[in-house]
């Protein structure tokens, strides 16, 4: 049966009369990138004279962060300054890359604290900030824990990760993000890219029967994506309708030719075998797109800002918490790599496939998140 309505974006069927919700955002951010000079300053003052209303996820000032932050990279120190006087510690994001005298700040509260929830947000906010300072504080709460650690589920170097980074016992520091981020766009017919979601593949699926898919191919050697340090083609290989209901991530070795190599995988529940849910037609359509790599980097927090864009690099707009697999071979976290917004690509699913690599092993993991 058709639905009564269809997008005049797009031509979805819809239950209702309007713009679909990807055409919407679509439209949102369009908005956003569009703002003159005048309108980025008038909503970075109504941010700093209404910054409580942040930690409260109150609009129109939650939207305008987003938006600010993820397309405009627009967050400002005296936002930051505003926001550490208030005692605003939500979103974490609000102090990326924030100056000294804030990162100072955040310090202090967090050694002042005996509550573990508000050690936990502050613990996000340092690691945002992320220099060198932040680094040795939560470094030594990790060595020397406060008695509000038993309160917490981890320890400060995985809330680290929450900023992209982490460091061992000793002290050592590992990148786990890239700063640079580029956008996968809807291109021309038959334009060609160095960057592709969803390539069809001979081989079935030993869980459902369905047919295995490359989810994401790239070519390392093309210029924009030469910060990935990967002289050849990385491939990222998974039953697309298996992925989300498995025993941990799905990983895959791969070489720089583009040979991949599969590796043996557990159903979360024990069971052998499960049904596949994926139609012909869905798998046409998650092969068949039209997705390239985009022609200029945008801001790190693009893909974290929305729901509908497919990015590579930066940072991933995680569903869930922030999730760094430990690679299988060498143990290692991985490096974040990619997101991919399974409604993007396909009509009927939800949440997204987060992709990450380990660069010396050239090992792939995939994993999937939904509300």
């Amino acid at each position: 049966m058709s639905l009564k309505h269809t997008c005049p974006g797009c031509g979805a069927s819809l239950g209702y009369d309007g713009l679909c919700w990807k055409c919407k955002s679509r439209q949102e951010r369009n908005m956003a990138l569009s703002w003159t000079p005048e309108q980025i300053a008038e909503r970075q003052k109504n941010l700093i004279q209404n910054v409580k209303r942040l930690a409260e996820m109150d609009d129109p000032e939650l939207t305008d962060f987003w938006r600010l932050l993820g397309y405009r990279d627009a967050i400002t120190p005296e936002i930051q300054r505003t926001a550490l006087a208030a005692e605003v510690f939500y979103p974490c994001e609000l102090y990326y890359c924030a100056p000294a005298d804030v990162r100072d700040g955040l310090i202090v509260a967090l050694l002042k604290t005996d509550n573990s929830p508000d050690a936990g947000n502050l613990m996000c906010c340092l690691a945002m900030q992320g220099d060198d300072k932040a680094m040795e504080t939560l470094l030594e709460l990790e060595r020397n824990p406060r008695p509000w650690r038993k309160g917490l589920y981890v320890d400060p170097s995985i809330y680290a990760q929450c900023g992209g980074w982490t460091f061992d016992k000793e002290g050592r520091r590992t990148q786990l993000n890239f700063n640079i981020c580029y956008p996968i766009v809807k291109g021309a017919p038959g334009e060609t890219s160095p960057v592709r979601i969803g390539r069809l593949r001979k081989d079935s699926c030993p869980h459902c029967g369905g047919r295995m898919v490359d989810m994401l191919v790239l070519d390392g050697r093309d210029e924009r994506l030469k910060f990935l340090g990967l002289d050849g083609i990385l491939t990222a290989t998974c039953c697309p309708n298996c992925v989300g209901f498995l025993k941990g991530p799905a990983f895959n070795r791969f070489t720089l030719d583009g040979v991949v190599e599969v590796f043996p995988s557990e159903l979360f529940d024990g069971a052998e075998k499960m049904e596949c849910y994926i139609r012909p037609e869905d798998y046409k359509a998650l092969t068949e797109n039209s997705f390239v790599l985009g022609q200029a980097p945008v801001p790190l927090f693009y893909g974290a800002a929305c729901e509908d864009v497919n990015t590579v690099g930066g940072f991933a707009n995680w569903v869930q918490d922030w999730e760094y697999t430990a690679c299988p071979h060498c143990g290692k976290p991985m490096k974040y790599l990619a997101q991919i917004q399974w409604d993007t690509v396909f009509d009927c699913a939800e949440g997204t496939l987060y992709v990450e690599f380990c660069p010396e092993c050239h090992i792939v993991s995939m994993q999937h998140q939904q509300t």
